[in-house]
């Protein structure tokens, strides 16, 4: 195991802006994705920096019954109805998966940023970063 998945072998946990979902996750999130594709800009208003892990690792309290869904052909995003916040989101091809969004995390320390898909649709404003894997879509398809 790696050094900075040893930092957070221990539980996360995480919230919408309001409190009103809240996230629990009890598995080491052991590296964090920037995507800049036109899709995860539009929903989150700049880029996304999400980690993923398994279904069976994630809790999701909603006791206000306030998550909702954005779906898409490629992908359905959780939100709060409440705040409005994107807590996460599901890939279509990997709905065994949940990659959640580390803002909504209550400590992000120690978690590496592993790579940036889409980084020739990033924004002028984000300065690349030159020493993190970047692709021009995401790291599965260029592997196949």
């Amino acid at each position: 195991m790696n050094e900075a998945a040893e930092i957070h072998d221990e539980t996360q946990t995480g919230h919408c802006l309001c409190g009103d979902i809240s996230l629990t996750i009890s598995a080491p999130l052991e590296q964090v994705l920037h995507c800049h594709c036109e899709n995860c800009r539009r929903i989150s208003g700049n880029f996304v920096a999400a980690a993923r892990v398994s279904n069976e690792d994630l809790d999701v309290a909603d006791p206000k019954g306030r998550l909702d869904w954005h779906r898409f052909p490629y992908a359905r995003y959780g939100f709060c109805r409440g705040c409005g916040s994107t807590l996460f989101f599901v890939a279509a091809e990997h709905e065994d998966r949940t990659s959640v969004m580390v803002g909504a995390l209550d400590d992000d320390a120690g978690i590496p940023l592993g790579e940036i898909w889409f980084a020739d649709e990033a924004q002028l404003h984000n300065t690349p970063l030159t020493d993190v894997p970047q692709f021009a879509g995401n790291s599965e398809a260029a592997e196949t």
